[in-house]
């Protein structure tokens, strides 16, 4: 079985980049981040003749989570239980692929930094760790199943100095301050694993880079993607990349995909 995480950053901008790929990889479970589009203009015809059934957690010109997948989708919660959130940020279901139902959820973590003309605006920086901090909690409840669990996506989280080109540089972001790396820590210890670590304990895994000053060629990237797996799931997995190529292609998102084989 093939997953994968991608923020398309607006799945009809790129819905070209994301075909061509799509049909390269075959993957049987895609969680897409930042699709930019309602209900009513997102493209599930152009993703059925791929083979895709797809649901949705829509938002019109901002945020916004999908779930594709080869197998039938199972949506068990549209958002975080227990907190109110008037953005589309959460989208978990059950997936059953060879007798195995796997739980999997894309999520798109807020960013946290202020608007660019207020720097002293600390609203996202305080929704975003209220956010975590329901994520938090309703991790410890997902622990209780028994069954594979994979919960991947753009966290906006730089989890250690290694993961960003220049850790000096972004000491003050809100990727990277102290307390998300904190609460990213938490999460982790409560029994989640970072499945590209698990396998690449030393590789940059960059799947971030920015548009602006040919950060792409010149390698200036981060790890903000991940593919976090209980117990159960870490078990079968067999590989995990981040795949350059759509980073590469065509109107390209300033993402890239991180894509996993489990057993």
């Amino acid at each position: 079985m093939k997953i994968a995480t991608y923020n398309v950053n607006s799945i009809n901008a790129r819905l070209e980049n994301l075909s061509s790929w799509l049909k390269s990889e075959q993957p049987d479970i895609v969680l897409l981040q930042e699709i930019k589009s309602d209900f009513n203009s997102f493209p599930f015809f152009e993703l059925q003749t791929l083979g895709y059934e797809t649901k949705i957690l829509g938002q019109k010109s901002y945020n916004g989570v999908a779930i594709l997948s080869h197998h039938k989708i199972k949506i068990i919660h549209e958002n975080l239980p227990n907190f109110t959130d008037e953005n589309s940020r959460y989208l978990e279901a059950d997936i059953t692929i060879n007798n195995t139902t796997y739980r999997v959820a894309s999520i798109y973590l807020p960013n946290g930094n202020p608007p660019y003309n207020n720097p002293d605006d600390t609203e996202k920086w305080q929704y975003k760790l209220r956010w975590m901090e329901a994520f938090y909690n309703h991790a410890a409840t997902l622990l209780e199943l028994r069954q594979p669990i994979i919960l991947g996506g753009d966290f906006n989280v730089i989890a250690t100095p290694k993961d960003v080109y220049d850790p000096v540089a972004f000491k003050s972001n809100a990727l990277f301050r102290p307390e998300v790396r904190q609460r990213l820590r938490a999460f982790e210890l409560l029994g989640f694993y970072d499945a590209f670590r698990a396998i690449h304990p030393i590789d940059t895994g960059y799947t971030f880079w920015d548009y602006a000053g040919a950060s792409f060629p010149n390698d200036m990237g981060m790890r903000i993607d991940y593919l976090w797996m209980n117990a159960f799931a870490l078990d079968r997995l067999c590989n995990i990349e981040v795949n350059k190529n759509p980073r590469q292609g065509s109107k390209p998102s300033d993402h890239t995909v991180l894509q996993a084989v489990i057993s």
